[in-house]
C-alpha cells in the first residue's frame, strides 16, 4: 500500500502514474526475454499488456511481482524506486499478481487457501478457522462468488479455482492488480461477472494490468494498452484510437488474414461412437459419433460436463456404464494407455496440473506421449534420431519460442508450453485427436496458425473432438457442434445452422 510520502492508497495518490517501468532487461540462458522495455500504469486504469507467446508480457510481470530479478532498469511505484526481490515485497508494497499458471493448493481449503500467511488468531495464537471462513464469506459476498470456504480446492474446476486466485488477489486491497490470462479458463457469463469486479476496482483508483489474447475483451475492459514483439517494447496507445487489425499488426509484425482457416474436408466412415455414456453425478447418457475427417466442437457452459466426457473416453475416469465404439468395435478404455492403444490422443485442458513435465526438458516432454504409445522400431527401441527430426520439425511448425528445445519447460512462456503439448500428440499420428481449450493462452498470431493445422488433420482423415469455451473458436472451426448443459447432450447444430444464440440457447436451457 501506499505511505504518507505525499500518497495515500485507492486514488489519493496525485501523480500521473502509479507504477514506471524504465529500461528493464531480463535474459534467460540463451534467449533476451526483455531488452529494455517501459511501461506506465495510471491510477483508476485498466492498462492491456499485448503480444505474441514469449513477447516477454508475463516475464515483466512477474519481475514486478518480485517472482524475477530484472537483470537491469528501474520499476518505480508511486514515484518511488523500488527494490522488489521477492513476491513479498511486492505485496507489502502494494502489488498483487493473478497468474496465467493457477497456483493454488490443492489438498487445502478454499479459505485457508486465500489467507494462507494471514490466517486470523485466536486468543492462544492458534488459527481461527471460524473467523477466517467468516472473512472469506464476506470477500466473495462482496464478490459475487457462489463457493464454499470450506470446500478442498482439489474438487474445484478450473474456472472455479480462477475465481478464487481472483478473490485471493483482490483481499490484498493492493493498489496494483496485475491479471495474466484471468479469463482463459472461465465461460462469457464469469467474464461479465470479472469485468464489473475490474470496474469496482478501478473506480476506487486500483491500476489494473490486464494481459489477454482475447480482443473482444480488451476493446470492452481496457483504457490503454502496451504492445511488447520478441522482448521489446514496440508501442503504447488508447485503446480507442485503435482497431483490432492494428494491434495484431504491431504484435506480429504481419497481417493475420484468417483466424479461422477452416475448409471442407471429406469426411469419411464413422470412427469412434459414444452410446449412453455415464459418469455416476458427472453426466449421463452421452451419446454422439465422430467420423474421419470431422472436426466436432463441445460447447458449454462451465460445469457441463464437457472436459468430463473427454476424460472418459480416453480412460482418465473411466464411465461408469454406457459403450465407446472405435471403428464399430465395442472397447473398454480403462486407462489412457489403453486408449493411446486405439489412436486416440488427448490435450487436456489444465497444462500446468495434467500436461507438461515442468521440470523436464522440451524434447523429453514431446516424446513422453510416444514412448508410452507403444511405437518402437522392429528391435523394441526407440529411434531417438527420428524421434528428435520430428519434435524439431513440429516445434518449427508450431513456431514454439526457445533457445533449443533441451530447455526446461518451466522457464517457457504459458502458451510456448500449450504449443509443446500439441507437439507431443501429433508426434503420435493420431487417428482420434481430443482436444480441450487448444488455444488457450495462445497468441492470435499462433492461434491462426493451431486452427489451420486441425483443419489440415481432419484433411488428413484425423477425426477431431474440439472443446473450447471460445464460441467464435467452436463456430469457425466445427462441423458439427454439440452443446452439453448440466451434464447431458442438449443438442446439435449443424455448421451452416449454428450461430452464437442457438448455441447459447442449448448451453443454458
Amino acid at each position: 500500500m501506499l505511505d504518507g510520502q505525499g500518497a495515500n492508497a485507492r486514488g489519493v495518490f496525485e501523480g500521473e502514474f502509479i507504477l514506471e517501468v524504465d529500461n528493464v532487461r531480463k535474459e534467460f540462458p540463451g534467449v533476451v526475454a526483455l531488452d529494455d522495455v517501459q511501461l506506465k500504469i495510471r491510477p483508476g486504469s485498466v492498462h492491456a499488456l499485448m503480444g505474441e507467446n514469449g513477447a516477454g508480457k508475463s516475464t515483466l510481470m512477474k519481475i514486478i511481482a518480485g517472482v524475477y530479478n530484472p537483470d537491469r532498469g528501474e520499476v518505480r511505484f508511486a514515484g518511488r524506486k523500488l527494490d522488489i526481490r521477492t513476491p513479498l515485497d511486492a505485496l507489502n508494497s502494494g502489488i498483487a499478481m493473478i497468474h496465467q499458471e493457477l497456483n493454488l493448493m490443492n489438498t487445502m481449503t478454499v479459505a485457508e487457501n486465500i489467507w494462507i500467511g494471514r490466517e486470523p488468531k485466536n486468543g492462544l495464537g492458534l488459527i481461527n478457522h471460524g473467523e477466517m471462513a467468516r472473512m472469506t464469506q464476506a470477500l466473495f459476498d462482496d464478490l459475487n462468488i457462489r463457493l464454499d470456504p470450506a470446500g478442498m480446492v482439489g474438487d474445484l474446476t478450473v474456472a472455479q479455482k480462477q475465481m478464487v486466485e481472483i478473490a485471493k488477489a483482490v483481499s490484498f486491497h493492493s493498489d496494483v492488480l496485475i491479471m495474466d490470462e484471468p479469463t482463459s479458463a472461465i465461460t462469457e457469463t464469469e467474464v461479465e461477472h470479472l469485468f464489473r469486479i475490474i470496474r469496482d476496482l478501478r473506480a476506487k483508483g486500483v491500476g489494473i494490468v490486464y494481459i489477454t489474447h482475447k480482443m473482444n475483451e480488451l476493446f470492452e475492459i481496457a483504457d490503454e494498452l502496451t504492445v511488447f514483439r520478441d522482448g521489446k517494447y514496440i508501442a503504447t496507445v488508447d485503446a480507442k484510437d485503435v482497431t483490432r487489425d492494428d494491434i495484431i499488426k504491431m504484435m506480429v509484425g504481419r497481417e493475420i488474414t484468417d483466424m479461422f482457416p477452416k475448409v471442407d474436408c471429406p469426411i469419411g466412415e464413422t470412427i469412434l461412437e459414444v452410446k449412453n455414456l455415464t459418469l455416476d453425478g458427472v453426466f449421463e447418457d452421452v451419446s454422439f459419433t465422430l467420423r474421419r475427417g470431422e472436426i466436432l466442437g463441445v460447447a458449454g457452459l462451465v460445469g457441463s460436463g464437457r472436459s468430463n466426457v473427454a476424460e472418459a473416453i480416453f480412460g482418465v475416469v473411466p464411465a461408469s456404464s454406457g459403450q465407446i465404439l472405435v471403428d464399430g468395435k465395442s472397447v473398454q478404455v480403462t486407462a489412457p494407455s489403453v486408449a493411446m492403444s486405439l489412436g486416440m490422443g488427448f490435450l487436456t485442458e489444465d497444462r500446468k496440473e495434467t500436461g507438461c513435465f515442468l521440470n523436464l526438458d522440451c524434447i523429453e516432454n514431446i516424446q513422453v506421449a510416444l514412448l508410452s504409445s507403444g511405437r518402437v522400431d522392429n528391435r523394441g527401441f526407440v529411434n531417438q534420431r527420428e524421434v528428435n527430426r520430428l519434435a524439431e520439425e513440429y516445434s518449427a511448425k508450431l513456431r514454439v519460442k526457445t533457445p533449443n528445445l533441451a530447455e526446461t519447460v518451466a522457464n517457457l512462456s504459458g502458451g510456448n508450453q500449450q504449443k509443446l503439448l500439441i507437439a507431443r500428440w501429433l508426434l503420435t499420428e493420431p487417428r482420434i485427436l481430443i482436444l480441450d481449450e487448444p488455444t488457450r493462452g495462445i497468441d492470435v498470431g499462433a492461434k491462426s496458425e493451431i486452427h489451420r493445422l486441425i483443419t489440415q488433420l481432419a484433411g488428413q482423415g484425423v477425426a477431431v473432438l474440439m472443446i473450447s469455451s471460445e464460441l467464435p473458436e467452436v463456430l469457425g472451426m466445427s462441423d458439427r457442434i454439440m452443446v452439453m448443459h448440466e451434464g447431458h447432450v442438449s443438442g446439435f447444430l449443424d455448421r451452416a445452422e449454428a450461430d452464437q444464440v442457438r448455441v447459447m440457447e442449448l448451453a443454458a436451457k
